[in-house]
């Protein structure tokens, strides 16, 4: 039986460009489209690595690289290239949503060393966490206005939204094609209830970039019992706020791929890796 695939013709004319040449020395890499294509039927199918189609070539060979790019910072630089090139095309809209997403974790996902060879890269508790729902991770994203992804941060799943804001706005960085440094600024970023706190707004006044953040009830009735001490109520544009949907509609393609949806890495740089394949792989269809 055939295998379905997910990169077009149209879509490797855009990635190949970007992937890593052959080193001088030693070894040739293995076909980068069919190793990208392993990789993302593993992800979409969420079946185990040995069950790969021998169409798509051995699983140690996608696995490995997945790994290896994840270690050298690869896909980072692929996914910053994408962003880059869409940049130049005038592609992105920059009316940013922020949000979270929590993905239950299988219990394959446990079990990792606390020190494994990855070390400056892999965080301590692998980015698993533990509550009444059993093991989870948060994925944190932001997403430009066409519900594409712009910014990825994984953490453990009881970790809050407000405290990887910043983590978050700090990878938003698409590099120029030409002279000038990489832009960094959204015009304004749409978030929900969770990140209306004095630190969010004023991190975002700082930079100069307008905030689209309800006011919770217990902070609008703080300010009300503290009457004229309590200042204004912060700036809010209802219009512009129902925006927000595009960040939720970028969980739902990131969650398509059913590995995504449902974590079995047990290092979360893997997964991370898996991440930002299924982004570059979304920029790469526009």
């Amino acid at each position: 039986m055939p295998v379905r695939l997910v990169i077009t013709d149209a879509m490797w004319d855009r990635i190949e460009p970007l992937m890593p040449a052959d080193p001088v020395r030693g070894r040739r890499w293995a076909d980068h489209r069919r190793t990208l294509e392993a990789i993302a039927w593993k992800y979409r199918t969420n079946s185990p690595w040995r069950d790969l189609p021998g169409e798509l070539g051995s699983f140690q060979t996608a696995h490995k690289r997945l790994i290896r790019w994840a270690v050298d910072g690869t896909w980072e630089k692929i996914f910053a290239a994408v962003l880059a090139a869409a940049d130049a095309a005038d592609d992105i809209g920059w009316s940013v949503s922020v949000d979270s997403t929590v993905v239950r974790a299988h219990q394959h996902a446990a079990g990792a060393l606390k020190r494994g060879p990855q070390g400056r890269n892999e965080p301590a508790d692998h980015a698993l966490g533990r509550s009444r729902g059993g093991l989870s991770t948060k994925i944190h994203l932001a997403a430009d206005s066409h519900a594409r992804p712009l910014a990825l941060a994984v953490t453990a799943g009881q970790a809050g939204d407000a405290p990887a804001f910043e983590t978050v706005m700090a990878r938003i960085r698409v590099p120029r094609t030409g002279p000038g440094r990489p832009r960094t600024r959204p015009t304004v970023v749409l978030a929900d209830r969770a990140y209306s706190s004095r630190a969010i707004r004023g991190h975002l006044r700082r930079r100069q970039i307008r905030a689209v953040i309800p006011q919770p009830s217990d902070q609008v009735g703080h300010r009300l019992r503290r009457g004229r001490q309590g200042g204004r109520p912060p700036g809010f544009d209802a219009d512009a706020y129902k925006q927000r949907n595009t960040v939720e509609r970028c969980i739902n393609r990131l969650k398509q791929w059913r590995d995504l949806a449902t974590r079995t890495d047990k290092l979360a740089i893997a997964y991370q890796a898996a991440l930002h394949l299924a982004a570059i792989l979304i920029w790469a269809r526009r």
